[in-house]
């Protein structure tokens, strides 16, 4: 026993551990023959071979069923989302009307600037189609034949009026009249319903007041005489603005490289000063809901506008 508890050398771990490699005897290296080891890589690499093919097949037959320019499911957004432009993280516009530097109102103008570039009468003119107003521009494929590139519509600056920032390089913010830009999120191959009585050629944008939760009961304050009046553009010469149908639908940037998104500009006038006023803004479409609680961005933005003095 006591010679069983003895702990071995450090030569007899190397010895053991040299015989484990290689043993002369047996002719085993780390404890098989080389006919063992043979069948035993031999195993491994057609086992591995058959998951890579097995992998490789399932992706293959995948692959076969994606669509490569439209997306096979698409039910996560049934109801475009709305932005506004100038883009800020908390959808506040808030500035002092004597602050032009890039902390006041300055900086939204070039934020405006640069939502716009794309929307150049040039740029537009080069990449763009002329379409017909008021129906849609579908671009159907022939069974296997793809119709592509598919032609986008021009949706020209110059449409935008004063809010384009050509008459008014400050978009209205130097005198206390900002222009706000609506834009609609892109769903491929969605078609917006329109409302005829609001308008049979395309859908309608309009903004209102909207109290905050701690002032719903506030029956003393007015907000929209505090919001002043509203211009729209483009417009049909209603108190609206309009996304004509020609601009959808959407099929996807794969197919459609050059399409811009449609605008609508809408510029305050006459607001109440160093008041927070809040801006709600929906799209007014058939099928677009715009009342789900559980979106906030289902058809409609809702954002703080505040000027100050």
């Amino acid at each position: 026993m006591a010679a069983q508890s003895q702990k071995k050398s450090c030569g007899q771990i190397m010895n053991e551990f040299g015989e484990f490699m290689w043993n002369p005897r047996t002719r085993e290296f780390m404890g098989r023959t080389a006919s063992s080891w043979a069948l035993i890589v031999t195993f491994y690499v057609a086992f591995y071979a058959f998951l890579t093919g097995m992998f490789a097949l399932s992706m293959w037959v995948m692959l076969q069923t994606i669509d490569e320019y439209t997306p096979k499911y698409g039910d996560r957004l049934p109801s475009p989302g709305m932005m506004i432009r100038p883009k800020t993280d908390t959808l506040e516009i808030v500035y002092n009307i004597n602050d032009a530097s890039n902390s006041g109102w300055g900086g939204y103008v070039a934020k405006l600037n640069s939502a716009l570039e794309m929307y150049n009468d040039s740029v537009q003119v080069q990449q763009g189609s002329v379409c017909n107003p008021g129906v849609f521009n579908r671009q159907e494929d022939t069974g296997d034949v793809r119709n592509y590139p598919k032609k986008a519509c021009q949706f020209l600056r110059s449409s935008l009026g004063n809010c384009s920032g050509l008459s008014d390089p400050t978009y209205g913010y130097k005198d206390g009249s900002p222009c706000v830009l609506i834009k609609m999120n892109r769903i491929i191959n969605f078609l917006p319903e329109v409302i005829p009585s609001l308008s049979n050629s395309s859908i309608t944008i309009n903004c209102m007041g909207k109290k905050p939760k701690s002032a719903q009961n506030d029956t003393s304050t007015d907000i929209e005489l505090m919001l002043g009046s509203r211009s729209y553009y483009p417009s049909d010469g209603t108190d609206l603005g309009t996304m004509d149908l020609m601009y959808f639908p959407y099929y996807g940037n794969r197919a459609q490289k050059n399409y811009t998104q449609p605008l609508v500009a809408v510029q305050f006038h006459n607001i109440s000063l160093n008041q927070d006023l809040y801006v709600e803004c929906r799209a007014n479409a058939g099928n677009i809901k715009s009342d789900n609680e559980r979106d906030k961005f289902s058809g409609r933005v809702t954002f703080k506008l505040r000027i100050n003095n």
